[in-house]
């Protein structure tokens, strides 16, 4: 072999092992990456891949409640899901109106996302006045409650309240879905989710997802543990054999004021479809409270959550960073961070009551349930 060959050979060689290094090193570090992933957090490595061609999405959907005039929120909000998390899935939005949504609306909101949103309006039949209170009375509470707390004195809220608690599952739109995931106009998401939430509710056999657990307003709930433990002790064969009662119920039967703020939820939607979720529902529309007091859907979903579930099937999205007025929730953990724009320092659920409780809270047995229902009656 001539010397001239032999220096073509060499370059050549040294050419294809700079490619190969180049190549492994690559593949070397996506497999250190995907690794560290998995050992930090085993429940999510599986997802941490975008859909493709070849995945089926569930049966789910994001869905909101907005009215027209909310449009840059609900355009802000839809464009952060999709780029946090959508964009890569491609789930569809439902978005629902008790009026029509104009033209405007729709299309502009439409130039946000490439996914399917669909548009709805509220049957009549779901949004109003509960047939179980009076008009009169209602007026009577509302100048009451007029400055008392936030939104003391809005009929509206009461209507959404109301809507959100036990009608919003039985809207035709979301007939077909297993799951939904509830979006607001204005809210903040701060961190990619690289992984399937609804796949993960459902290979991790879980029915409710949050982010944030604050306290409600005492004044807003003064009668909702008390129509609650009437159903209960009405309606024994409803409740499980185990649940995590005690984290919205202290030992003493003393309402804790603990919710998942609804604002944000993943949920198995049966159940809400179930017949223990619907009974409960009737029995607070019966008792008037949504009008004459202002019970939220956050209080009357965490109860409902924590007496019929067990606390396994609730799951909190701590990789979500999240902010709705009011409260923000940022993850701290190195390995979720680093999906984050958002500053650690906003770190209310790592110091809050209610999600300290829930992390200490075990399940109880129907019996010590039904036990505190009967609580202030002994007392």
């Amino acid at each position: 072999m001539s010397s001239h060959h032999f220096e073509r050979l060499t370059r050549l060689t040294g050419v294809i092992v700079v490619l190969a290094f180049f190549y492994y090193g690559l593949h070397y570090i996506k497999t250190q990456s995907l690794s560290y992933s998995s050992a930090v957090s085993p429940k999510h490595s599986v997802y941490y891949r975008p859909a493709n061609a070849n995945d089926t999405l569930l049966r789910a959907a994001i869905v909101a409640l907005v009215r027209n005039s909310e449009i840059d929120g609900i355009r802000s909000t839809i464009r952060q899901v999709d780029d946090r998390f959508n964009r890569e899935f491609g789930y569809p939005y439902i978005l629902l109106n008790d009026e029509d949504f104009t033209d405007e609306f729709k299309t502009r909101v439409q130039a946000v996302t490439k996914a399917t949103i669909q548009f709805g309006k509220l049957p009549a039949s779901h949004w109003g006045l509960s047939p179980y209170v009076t008009e009169d009375k209602v007026k009577v509470a509302l100048a009451h409650n007029n400055g008392r707390y936030l939104h003391g004195g809005s009929y509206s809220y009461r209507l959404m309240c109301r809507y959100q608690s036990g009608f919003i599952h039985k809207h035709p739109l979301l007939a077909h879905l297993d799951y939904y995931w509830r979006i607001e106009p204005g809210v903040d998401y701060y961190c990619d989710l690289p992984y399937d939430p609804f796949r993960f509710m459902r290979d991790n056999n879980l029915i409710y997802g949050f982010t944030i657990t604050p306290t409600e307003i005492a004044p807003t709930v003064e009668s909702l543990w008390d129509v609650t433990r009437k159903w209960m002790l009405e309606n024994p064969e409803l409740l499980p054999e185990k649940s995590f009662i005690q984290w919205t119920v202290d030992k003493k039967s003393k309402y804790t004021m603990c919710h998942f703020w609804s604002n944000f939820e993943i949920v198995d939607l049966s159940f809400y479809r179930s017949a223990a979720y619907e009974s409960y529902f009737q029995h607070l529309d019966r008792a008037g409270g949504f009008f004459y007091e202002r019970w939220g859907d956050a209080p009357v979903h965490s109860i409902a959550a924590s007496m019929l579930l067990r606390k396994e099937q609730v799951h909190w999205f701590e990789d979500i960073g999240y902010h709705h007025p009011g409260y923000t929730h940022c993850p701290n953990k190195p390995e979720m961070q680093r999906n984050c724009i958002c500053r650690t320092g906003k770190e209310f659920m790592y110091t809050g009551k209610c999600s300290r409780r829930l992390e200490t809270v075990k399940n109880i047995d129907k019996s010590q349930a039904l036990k505190l229902a009967r609580l202030p009656d002994l007392v």
